[in-house]
């Protein structure tokens, strides 16, 4: 979800879209689409797949050029976009130039995600589409996947929606007992939320908490009971038990100035507290915003983010 900091307060607005009355939805943000080239751009070579041919829906595959010739394993990082799960995918400038960034700088397999987007398909259609893209990766039906995967270093990630998507991922693959396991899961700016403040530090304004109500109630989740509370999105507050994370290990990224910020400093610790046998390292940016690292990618902050980004995952 995208967020705007104009004063030291927390302000958020609805994301850049218009729904009419007919039920049409126009997109102003995040439908711009860049292009794959098998010819290296930034030393790196992209491509499209269809793996859901029943909802038309591609994964973005990212490959250091290199490594086309090497033919080595290299680890795979399954990515899950941003946008509120309302705009973007994998085709647009701002995720197709930071996955291409990190695939140079980490030497990894990179498959970007596209699920499907509310209004037109509610959640819970964003997790069935992400789970069933993981399915096709651990199918082994692209020859990329076959020829460079190193199946026992696989990455998760994502940022806002796409880091609870992320997160969900990772319970769905410890109930289901996923083979082999995923090694890590990267949370950037994770889009949990509930009907009250986590705590005093939490968000406390009626305004803002009530947009984001909005949004997921009206936009994204119609079709939900709780509210806000929806177990999709009170990840932190609501009684789930998240101990069944099926990943060896947490890097949880947070910003000061984000909405989401204490909600997933208190993620990292309801983590810590349970009974998952996992490492966990949270990473804070008190003087940013939601997203910083997309928004402004050559700030000293985003590289900083970048380089711990990378460390998780070639280590």
């Amino acid at each position: 979800m995208e967020s705007d900091h104009t004063t030291d307060h927390h302000h958020h607005h609805l994301p850049s879209i218009q729904i009419h009355k007919n039920g049409r939805v126009d997109r102003l943000v995040g439908s711009d689409i860049i292009p794959t080239s098998l010819n290296p751009k930034n030393d790196v070579v992209s491509k499209d797949v269809v793996y859901s041919p029943e909802h038309n829906l591609s994964v973005r595959m990212f490959l250091p050029h290199k490594s086309t010739t090497q033919g080595n394993k290299l680890p795979l990082l399954i990515y899950f976009h941003g946008g509120a799960y309302i705009t973007q995918s994998p085709f647009s400038p701002v995720y197709h130039n930071y996955l291409t960034e990190v695939v140079k700088t980490s030497n990894c397999l990179a498959v970007s995600v596209q699920y499907r987007l509310a209004p037109e398909h509610p959640v819970p259609a964003a997790y069935d589409d992400s789970w069933s893209a993981i399915q096709w990766i651990y199918s082994h039906s692209d020859d990329w996947i076959n020829e460079h995967t190193d199946f026992n270093r696989v990455f998760i990630a994502g940022d806002s929606a796409g880091a609870n998507i992320a997160h969900q991922m990772g319970i769905r693959a410890g109930k289901e007992k996923l083979k082999p396991r995923i090694k890590g899961i990267v949370m950037v700016h994770p889009g949990f939320w509930g009907k009250e403040p986590i705590d005093e530090l939490d968000v406390q304004e009626g305004e803002v908490r009530s947009k984001i109500a909005y949004i997921w109630e009206k936009i994204v989740s119609p079709n939900s009971v709780d509210g806000v509370d929806d177990p999709w999105f009170n990840v932190v507050g609501s009684g789930s038990d998240i101990s069944g994370l099926g990943c060896e290990k947490v890097l949880v990224a947070v910003a000061g100035k984000d909405v989401f910020w204490r909600q997933g400093l208190a993620y990292a610790t309801k983590l810590r507290k349970s009974e998952w046998q996992g490492v966990i390292e949270v990473v804070e940016d008190v003087e940013e915003g939601h997203c910083f690292h997309l928004h402004n990618p050559n700030s000293q902050n985003a590289s900083k983010m970048m380089k711990r980004f990378v460390e998780f995952i070639i280590q």
